[in-house]
């Protein structure tokens, strides 16, 4: 089933459900870490589950004769391949991440293939990040430097235009297209109208849904729905809520993100002894969080896990 449709389900239900992300194994791993991650949160049961996609990494190797030696490595490879897993071991829907950054048009559109030859319907298309140690996005010879180029290929593909030319007579894949959205503004956007410009851009290229940036402040998010609407934005947007769990996640979680942290949850962290206090304290925040947007009607809350879900049990339990 097509996220779209589960969005609209639950809506027309008036009921909220939830997604969470997990991350593909290192490279070398089995899949037992992710099912493990997973198997807790089924009992609730998640509308669907994300599995993100990761670029591209820098090694430095010592040589013999003393200098380092740069090496480019994949640690996380296999989105495609442990969203297939997961999808066939528990028969819930899975959206694969698809990014521009270090893919070429060619790659894409064989990772598409692969997806739509494994029945996955559903596809979160980004730009993806800077390299470690890049100060700017640089685009594949062959890619996209836009989340929308990418939108625009995978309408294509569903249309049967692939790189080569349109195929007649083709199979046509039914791609279901999720989008990112930032409430606080994309860190290399100049200002939040502008960067509102960008998403319209990418739900105009045939985007069926927005999943926003995580966000701690249920304020912004409503802010950034309204803004949305009266920009012409109209596809569903799924918040995003982010469980706080380490005292060193305050400042790394703006720097990484570009995201604020409320002063009263910097200040209930701060007064934790231990990061076990500090998990407790985001889980409480993020129920917080979840209740109000329940409240507010909001069919779907995707939650970034970080592959990690033990607080996403006692956040699913309370809540859904």
């Amino acid at each position: 089933m097509q996220v779209i449709e589960m969005i609209n389900k639950a809506a027309a239900e008036g009921r909220t459900r939830f997604t969470f992300e997990t991350l593909p194994p290192l490279k070398g791993d089995g899949t037992a870490t992710v099912f493990e991650a997973v198997e807790p949160l089924l009992e609730f049961d998640p509308a669907y589950i994300n599995i993100t996609y990761h670029r591209e990494d820098v090694k430095y190797v010592e040589r013999p004769d003393g200098l380092l030696e740069k090496r480019i490595v994949r640690r996380r490879p296999g989105t495609v391949g442990i969203s297939a897993a997961i999808m066939k071991r528990y028969g819930v829907e899975v959206v694969p991440h698809l990014i521009c950054g270090g893919l070429s048009r060619y790659d894409i559109e064989d990772a598409l293939i692969d997806m739509d030859f494994l029945g996955i319907d559903n596809v979160l298309a980004l730009r993806g990040d800077n390299m470690r140690g890049e100060h700017a996005f640089r685009t594949h010879p062959e890619g996209h430097a836009h989340a929308c180029d990418l939108v625009r290929q995978i309408v294509g593909m569903n249309n049967g235009v692939f790189i080569d030319g349109e195929v007649e007579e083709c199979h046509h894949s039914q791609f279901c297209i999720g989008v990112a959205g930032y409430p606080e503004k994309h860190a290399e956007s100049p200002n939040g109208d502008t960067d509102l410009r960008f998403l319209k851009e990418k739900v105009d290229a045939g985007a069926s849904y927005i999943v926003t940036q995580m966000c701690f402040d249920n304020r912004k998010l409503f802010d950034f729905i309204n803004r949305c609407r009266a920009a012409g934005i109209m596809v569903p947007i799924v918040p995003g809520i982010k469980p706080f769990s380490t005292k060193a996640q305050l400042s790394l979680l703006p720097q990484i993100f570009h995201v604020d942290l409320p002063q009263e949850l910097v200040s209930e962290v701060e007064r934790c002894a231990d990061n076990k206090q500090v998990r407790q304290v985001g889980v409480e925040w993020a129920i917080m969080q979840a209740r109000e947007l329940k409240k507010a009607g909001l069919p779907i809350l995707h939650f970034y896990t970080m592959g990690r879900t033990d607080n996403m049990y006692k956040i699913a339990k309370e809540i859904f």
